[in-house]
């Protein structure tokens, strides 16, 4: 699945889930704008891109920033070419019982997940419409289908993204653009890494226990299925979401 001088650009690009569709779009042949809120990071994963045999450039942006995606996007359009396909990645998943959880708490998630993923996609989205051709691909996660205790900020904005993804997928139908989420489960990325170091998650092996496959899933997992959905094989395959969950049941 090649797409060789194509650019896609990736929202918290430069560490966990993100990094790895960073690289995997970059092995597959895109040109990978990777952009990403912590100072250096973004520049130091398209480095470590660009040293393995991919095309990639750094910037910082926070999502929530409109400004600062719009300044992003321009560059990146100045060095690598218009985007073709966005991948809205970044995210925070925070911790709060519902009842303790403040109006900030809330507005702050939703700010960075939903509004962010509108921030980035409006964004590009006229280079991809104007091209004929384009790939809009939302990471939303399995906390939005079966719920997730102390995490309502985190699955509400998750949802808007699933429904956000079927509202542009008919919207722009028509465009030759297609819109879709991958929704994952129990992915082993450096942050639950942490936090289970924090003694806040189980082992990775008792949490194995209850996924049918057996294990839990990796970066590559999910960049593998954002690999599909952002080719030219992808092109019937538009508002849906994509549970990439070890075989977990949802809903």
């Amino acid at each position: 699945m090649t797409s060789a001088g194509r650019v896609a650009v990736v929202t918290g690009g430069a560490a966990g889930i993100g990094l790895a569709i960073s690289e995997r779009l970059a092995q597959d042949g895109f040109k990978v704008a990777i952009l990403d809120v912590v100072d250096g990071a973004a520049e130091q994963a398209a480095k470590s891109i660009e040293a393995a045999g991919g095309v990639a450039r750094g910037y910082r942006a926070d999502v929530s920033d409109r400004a600062a995606v719009d300044a992003a996007l321009a560059e990146a359009r100045a060095e690598l070419g218009p985007p073709a396909a966005v991948v809205a990645n970044a995210a925070v998943a925070l911790q709060q019982s519902f009842l303790d959880m403040t109006l900030e708490q809330w507005n702050a998630t939703l700010a960075i997940n939903l509004t962010g993923t509108f921030n980035v996609v409006q964004s590009a989205l006229p280079d991809l419409v104007e091209a004929g051709w384009g790939r809009v691909v939302l990471i939303s996660s399995s906390s939005a289908q079966r719920g997730a205790p102390r995490m309502a900020h985190y699955a509400a904005s998750k949802g808007g993204q699933m429904a956000l993804t079927k509202a542009l997928a008919v919207e722009f139908a028509k465009t030759g653009v297609t819109v879709n989420t991958v929704a994952p489960s129990s992915i082993d990325t450096p942050s639950v890494q942490k936090k289970r170091a924090a003694g806040a998650m189980p082992s990775a092996e008792d949490m194995a226990k209850y996924i049918p496959v057996g294990r839990m899933g990796t970066g590559a997992d999910i960049a593998a299925a954002v690999a599909y959905l952002a080719s030219d094989e992808a092109s019937y395959v538009t508002g849906q979401t994509i549970s990439v969950n070890g075989g977990s049941f949802i809903g």
